[in-house]
């Protein structure tokens, strides 16, 4: 299809009529804005992704917008996470969209980005919500008053997600971990994390080989309700190596974690029950997913919802405006709007998130998350002869900021996924022994 451009003074109306007030009736599904965007380039990327370049007029002035539109339908056209080698770990956007041969990407999940609440801790670098990848699980999600970002909607969980089904259907859901920690001759505890940067009071957590080699000291600071709390005094941690435990300690390490191991921290009742444990005693956790509705996700990662069923959830700031980054869910889950905005400074005032659930919803969307914003916002895309990949919006820090994760688009048939050597269980039955399965 090549690449048209039209002189920014033409309006161009896709499926914007909500935004000149023609949405459904019903608290909270009209609109706000009233200004259609101003279409500068649309290119087709591959068959079934889009990208389009737009201005619109908002309450602080105006936003610069790149929008990717994916059809699930298009045969080869797929949608799957991307993320570096170690959950607790840092990427450029553009690095691991090349690294995967994407069509285009966008950043994903908020993520633990300063400990300066708790000084000499170090940030992990890890997302807030769940991350599944080619179905496979590598994190759970942290205490709702643990996250990163800006203040949610009543009703949203750091649980909440958004990804594609084995189906091939996008769906907004929510996933929550259930798992156990058994001790032989010791009894049974809740598992309450996994590869996390924080964990529940009085918790314990597992750590795998998709950690990384970051300190866990992270996991044991703030409380559930409050980020900046300080770090737990009463901690513990244990490795477990070919089924058996192997070493103590008294604080939560770093440093990489074997294939045929893992490492359980506990934080208060947690490190109790974890203190117990001696050399050779046999140890297994065993976890699994409940999720919401639908097949089990074949990909997803977190974020907040912002509109449900086609309604502006209740509690959206109106007054303050960001650069962001969102995702949304049309056409009965076939289709993805992955809208970035523009952090040059003539565009960086941006939206607030309720212009932002606006815009959404005049592209078409049914459900939208909130996605990482700010000096994280990115969008690549290839060049429209799919030659190589390119930063498509300007980052408000000036350059790319390395983020835990993206959405990735790809226009092919869908590869496997890379081998993940420390979660084995689907997402949603299952189980970690203490050996490989």
């Amino acid at each position: 299809m090549g690449t048209r451009r039209t002189c920014a003074a033409v309006t161009v109306v896709l499926a914007w009529g909500v935004l000149a007030g023609a949405g459904e009736a019903g608290a909270g599904s009209v609109p706000t804005l009233h200004a259609a965007p101003r279409y500068l380039e649309h290119t087709a990327l591959a068959p079934g992704v889009e990208y389009r370049q737009f201005t619109l007029a908002t309450s602080h002035g105006t936003a610069l917008g790149h929008l990717l539109t994916v059809d699930l339908r298009q045969p080869g056209v797929s949608l799957d996470l991307l993320h570096p080698d170690a959950v607790a770990s840092r990427a450029r956007l553009s690095t691991m969209a090349a690294e995967r041969s994407a069509v285009a990407a966008v950043n994903g999940d908020f993520f633990d980005i300063t400990e300066t609440q708790h000084p000499g801790v170090d940030a992990t670098g890890a997302a807030v919500g769940p991350e599944v990848t080619g179905g496979l699980l590598l994190k759970s999600a942290v205490p709702q008053g643990q996250r990163f970002g800006p203040a949610a909607p009543l009703g949203t969980s750091t649980e909440d997600v958004i990804g594609v089904g084995t189906d091939r259907i996008a769906r907004v859901g929510r996933l929550t971990l259930r798992g156990t920690v058994t001790a032989e001759g010791r009894g049974t505890r809740p598992l309450r994390g996994l590869n996390q940067y924080a964990l529940a009071v009085d918790g314990i957590g597992a750590y795998t080989s998709d950690w990384g080699s970051a300190s866990r000291v992270r996991a044991t600071c703030g409380v559930d309700t409050a980020r900046s709390a300080p770090c737990s005094a009463e901690t513990f941690e244990v490795t477990v190596r070919e089924g058996r435990v192997a070493e103590r300690a008294g604080t939560p390490g770093k440093g990489p974690i074997e294939a045929d191991s893992f490492v359980l921290v506990g934080r208060e009742a947690g490190a109790r029950a974890l203190r117990e444990l001696r050399v050779g005693d046999p140890v297994r956790f065993d976890y699994g997913l409940r999720e919401t509705h639908g097949p089990r996700f074949a990909f997803a990662l977190g974020g907040f919802p912002i509109v449900r069923d086609r309604h502006r959830l209740d509690g959206l700031d109106p007054i303050t405006g960001a650069v962001r980054t969102a995702a949304g869910i049309g056409d009965g889950g076939h289709r993805l709007y992955l809208l970035v905005l523009d952090g040059e400074m003539t565009y960086r005032a941006g939206l607030t998130l309720s212009e932002l659930a606006d815009v959404m919803l005049g592209l078409g969307a049914d459900d939208v998350v909130n996605l990482d914003g700010g000096g994280s916002s990115t969008l690549v895309a290839r060049e429209a002869d799919g030659g190589r990949l390119t930063v498509r919006n300007h980052p408000s820090g000036g350059t790319e900021r390395l983020v835990p994760n993206g959405i990735a688009v790809f226009s092919r048939p869908r590869p496997d996924a890379r081998s993940q050597p420390g979660v084995r269980s689907q997402p949603d039955v299952g189980s970690r022994p203490g050996e490989r399965r």
